[in-house]
């Protein structure tokens, strides 16, 4: 008879193309990458402080489960503060680079002898092992949840997890805010520029303009950026690993409900997120100290203009994809009088670069945007200078305060600390 862990691991399976997973893995086996990581001293120093911190309670003289170990740098943690023994599962080639770290461990890092065991697996292809007091894991990607490792995260709860055991990370919460940068937007548009060009070398590329624009505006952009940008406060979508079932993670909808305190020109969603390693947030949000994963930004075809204190409705739905990751559609209206559509309507399921009028069952006026994006054709974002103090100015945004509002500026939001919560 099936069991719960071999339903869910069936599910997930069929949303996954299997022939990504060597190029996947390839990736993380090289060292540029876990030193990429290893060096956002943000997600090193803060999985530390937890694991030390935690201890006593979850780590001390416990079976502990390192999901995706990497570099094996969560496994060293755990067997620093006291674990009797901890599973480290790496799919990739680190695997033997970890191995390399146990077989020194008679004379260096001599903390790891006799600690710790590598397996080199997947973890939905692990059989055998006992049942471990604490499961940890970095299964966090873009948006919180871009790799979907996260579902390997969850099998091993289901698989190896003790009844109350812990995970960690124990909860993530992703955060989306309308944004205003034109900067941004004309810089993506630029690149559609090339493509209408009507005498290049004697060729006429102008036919191919309506597919650039598709496939350019489709890209998720990542990079920092200064927090003054956002015209309203968040809404999020809270993500409890200890709980969630791998059938939950595969189709999301996210509600939006903003209310701007500015006039101005809405050109994307941004978003973020924070993980909880029981206790210690880590965040990602733009006010934060930066790390690895910075933010992503998803920017709209065509701006959409927004009056102050004018409601934003919509949704924004993330859904599976077999690229270990997701395609996002997003639905925006102004106004009370514009009506909201079915985030399941039929003309989502199309693809990422098929969302044109003809498609969509409602037309859509000055007051309505959609738009789809695949989450792993991700483009970059390199301008990382913080803004001067006179962006506290709102109209050098192209943000512009009611007549009668009681001041004029844009908030400054404090940087955030670490442990800090940061729905800005």
């Amino acid at each position: 008879m099936a069991t719960a862990t071999d339903k869910a691991s069936s599910e997930a399976d069929k949303d996954h193309d299997e022939s990504r997973d060597p190029a996947y893995f390839s990736y993380y086996a090289q060292f540029v990458h876990q030193q990429n990581m290893l060096q956002d001293h943000v997600r090193t120093s803060m999985y530390q402080n937890a694991i030390y911190a935690n201890g006593p309670l979850h780590f001390k003289d416990k079976l502990v489960i390192d999901v995706g170990a990497g570099s094996g740098i969560l496994s060293y943690f755990a067997a620093k503060a006291g674990a009797a023994k901890v599973y480290a599962i790496e799919a990739s080639g680190m695997a033997t680079k970890i191995q390399k770290m146990i077989q020194a461990s008679s004379s260096q890092n001599t903390f790891l002898h006799k600690k710790l065991e590598v397996i080199h697996s997947k973890v939905e292809d692990v059989k055998g092992l006992p049942r471990v007091d604490t499961i940890v894991s970095e299964p966090i990607g873009v948006l919180l949840l871009h790799e979907r490792m996260v579902e390997s995260f969850i099998y091993a709860r289901d698989s190896f997890l003790k009844p109350n055991g812990c995970m960690m990370p124990s909860t993530g919460t992703i955060f989306l805010a309308p944004f205003s940068d034109g900067g941004l937007w004309t810089q993506t548009m630029a690149k559609v520029r090339f493509w209408e060009q009507t005498e290049f070398f004697g060729v006429d590329f102008s036919p191919l303009r309506k597919d650039a624009m598709d496939e350019v505006f489709a890209q998720p952009v990542v990079g920092n950026f200064d927090h003054r940008i956002l015209m309203a406060s968040t809404v999020s979508h809270h993500v409890d690993f200890r709980t969630v079932s791998v059938s939950q993670l595969k189709d999301i909808v996210i509600p939006i409900s903003w209310v701007p305190a500015y006039t101005g020109i809405v050109h994307g969603i941004a978003g973020w997120f924070d993980i909880d390693l029981c206790g210690f947030v880590l965040s990602t949000a733009p006010n934060a100290e930066r790390t690895h994963w910075q933010q992503v930004r998803f920017v709209l075809k065509e701006p959409l203009a927004v009056n102050a204190y004018e409601m934003i409705k919509g949704w924004f739905r993330m859904k599976v994809n077999s690229q270990r990751s997701y395609d996002v559609i997003i639905e925006l209206t102004v106004g009370d009088k514009t009506a909201v559509s079915d985030p399941y309507s039929p003309w989502v399921t199309a693809s990422p670069t098929d969302c044109g009028e003809e498609s969509m069952p409602i037309i859509l006026g000055s007051q309505n945007r959609r738009g789809k994006w695949a989450l792993q054709e991700q483009t970059y974002w390199y301008s990382n200078d913080v803004m001067g103090a006179e962006y506290n100015k709102p109209e050098l945004l192209s943000m512009y305060p009611t007549a009668n509002a009681s001041s004029t500026m844009l908030d400054v939001a404090p940087a955030v600390a670490f442990g800090q919560a940061t729905n800005i």
